[in-house]
């Protein structure tokens, strides 16, 4: 009997358990419309690219220095 290795071994459960979902299959695919939503649409809504509107290029990093380290007073 040829001994499989452990790699292997560890994909064919993988595949397999994917393969008999029924439920998970759904909650699957709720996970990754909800991964979609929060990285992609709030990203191009919600979060403007705040550094590079307002640094120069090449700047970038002296203005979020500033930014950081400005104690208001």
């Amino acid at each position: 009997m040829k001994r499989q290795s452990f790699l292997y071994r560890v994909y064919d459960l993988y595949v397999d358990g994917f393969r008999s979902m029924t439920l998970g299959r759904t909650l699957w695919a709720i996970i990754l419309i909800k991964l979609f939503v929060i990285f992609v649409i709030l990203k191009l809504f919600f979060f403007p690219n705040f550094i590079k509107e307002h640094a120069q290029e090449g700047e970038e990093s002296e203005f979020v220095a500033t930014q950081v380290l400005n104690v208001e007073q």
